[in-house]
């Protein structure tokens, strides 16, 4: 599984990293975490609203920062 961090690098994507790290951590998910930072790249995935969320290249949200929890369910209903 791979999650996607779509964000330029502000402190908000900061932040839904850590939390995606963390649910990763939690849930025991074998998963590779990637931060996509580049505009053009972010905008491959149809994403205005950073920061994103992607699962294997699906976008699962955009615009806020998930909580550990809610990252935690999208990774076990993945």
């Amino acid at each position: 599984m791979k999650l996607q961090i779509l964000g330029t690098g502000c402190p908000k994507c900061k932040a839904l990293a850590a939390n995606a790290e963390e649910a990763v951590k939690q849930s025991g998910v074998d998963a590779e975490i990637v931060k996509i930072e580049k505009l053009p790249e972010i905008m491959e995935f149809g994403v205005m609203m950073t920061p994103a969320l992607a699962i294997d290249g699906e976008v699962k949200a955009s615009g806020k920062v998930l909580s550990v929890a809610e990252i935690t369910q999208m990774l076990e209903g993945a």
